[in-house]
């Protein structure tokens, strides 16, 4: 090749940048990984218990279900985005699915004698998932409101829903297929249904977001939005494809909940935006976008996993539990706000 070729090779100016950003991004996961074991550590010391392979079996089961929104929930803050109604979204389509399903009972006008097999139910349920999300996107790239209080507006529309859905009463089931049963309690190879379904989102999400050219759209537009317009990347298509999936995987929470509670309630999802955006924030993902990965949203909610059972085995209530997931919560944003002030200078 002559030297004129090299010389007219279009150079590509971002790409220093981008290997030091994947770089410290790895760094951070490095640095969540070793905070984790050695919260690990420090309880194994302080209570036994904790050890038990029982227990860590009980943290994977209880994170699978927000660690599934957590992944989702990566890409959207990548973009510079959130979504809070995805805790919203976890009890209606639980609600949806649960009234589908053969077996299940409640005093609701809703839940009729309509059923559906299983898999058509699940369906049905990631459908009305997706569709929350849908719409989300569709709000926040047409009407450009900012995605905290468009979604916002979308969790308390959905959690209303949810109560107008189940008429305030529970819905269980007399008895629960054993098809449905599986998704929540089950288990392969000894290892529960949902920690498998968690990690085969954890893996699509990571490849998507590392190998294929969605992914590289998705930091592009939460890196810089105007720029990935004129680059010719569909800025506003990407963001709802985002939403959409956050939807379906919130969809696939509340689906994962029901089973494993045997039971679909008008409180099922309450709070799981804040634990899915704690373990997203706590796993190095900037809130203002462009940076993050899914494998430091999987620390970081096992880090809030973790922090919670030891409070359940110490015999922690649940509003002191709230309280310290909030201080976390805190802590994690104070400190990607300390961190992009130092990017900027």
């Amino acid at each position: 090749m002559s030297s004129t070729a090299q010389m007219d090779r279009p150079v590509d100016a971002d790409a220093p940048r981008r290997r030091w950003a994947r770089l410290d991004i790895r760094a951070e996961n490095v640095a969540s990984g070793v905070v984790l074991v050695g919260l690990v550590i420090v309880l194994s010391v302080v209570s036994p218990a904790f050890l038990s392979f029982s227990n860590f079996l009980d943290i994977a089961r209880v994170v699978a279900i927000t660690g599934i929104i957590a992944a989702g929930m990566t890409l959207v803050i990548i973009t510079a985005g959130i979504d809070l109604s995805v805790g919203s979204t976890v009890g209606l389509v639980g609600a949806v699915t649960a009234s589908l399903v053969a077996g299940s009972t409640s005093n609701s006008t809703f839940v009729t004698d309509f059923k559906l097999s299983v898999p058509l139910a699940v369906i049905v349920g990631l459908a009305v998932g997706s569709a929350i999300g849908f719409v989300n996107g569709l709000i926040i790239t047409k009407t450009r409101i900012e995605p905290f209080m468009a979604t916002l507006g979308t969790m308390i529309f959905v959690r209303g829903l949810v109560y107008l859905f189940t008429g305030g009463y529970p819905i269980h089931f007399d008895p629960m297929p054993h098809d449905f049963a599986f998704i929540g309690q089950g288990a392969v190879l000894g290892i529960p249904t949902p920690v498998w379904l968690f990690a085969i989102v954890v893996a699509a999400l990571w490849w998507a977001s590392r190998r294929m050219s969605v992914g590289r759209a998705i930091y592009a537009i939460g890196g810089n939005p105007e720029a990935a317009r004129l680059s010719g990347l569909r800025v506003d298509r990407t963001k709802i494809f985002v939403y959409t999936l956050l939807g379906f995987l919130a969809g696939l929470a509340g689906i994962i909940l029901t089973s494993r509670l045997a039971s679909a309630d008008t409180v099922n999802g309450q709070g799981y935006e804040l634990i899915a955006i704690s373990g997203v924030v706590i796993g190095g993902t900037s809130l203002g976008g462009g940076r993050g990965s899914v494998i430091g949203s999987v620390i970081g909610v096992f880090t809030v996993g973790v922090i919670q059972n030891a409070l359940n085995l110490f015999g922690a209530s649940t509003q002191v539990q709230y309280v310290v997931t909030g201080l976390v919560l805190l802590l994690a944003i104070s400190l990607d706000g300390i961190a992009r002030l130092r990017r900027r200078t």
